[in-house]
């Protein structure tokens, strides 16, 4: 019987260290305005964020009694797409409906 020989050669392992750089996120917001209906603004956050109807409700209030309200925060693409959709349902539907991105 012969006899299994194996080589094993050792070689140099270069192991560089990379940093992983989150994306910079941004908040999306829906500004309050005295055309756009409660029931649309809750209808823009439930269809393009996605919101219970609680929490889209809870938004809609911060909007009316505060000016604003926060719909999320996104990466910068997600956020760019979010607002163009919030826009373009506004336009739509003939509300002017304002909706902008900030850095978080």
């Amino acid at each position: 019987m012969g006899q299994n020989h194996v080589e094993y050669q050792e070689g140099v392992t270069t192991r560089s260290e990379k940093k992983l750089i989150e994306p910079s996120m941004y908040k999306v917001i829906l500004h309050n305005d005295h055309y756009t209906t409660m029931d649309f603004v809750v209808l823009v956050l439930e269809n393009v964020f996605f919101k219970s109807p609680v929490e889209a409700t809870q938004i809609m209030l911060n909007v009316h009694k505060r000016g604003f309200g926060v719909c999320g925060i996104y990466t910068f693409e997600v956020a760019e797409v979010k607002v163009a959709m919030v826009h373009a349902l506004a336009e739509k539907h003939e509300f002017p409906l304002k909706c902008t991105m900030e850095k978080a």
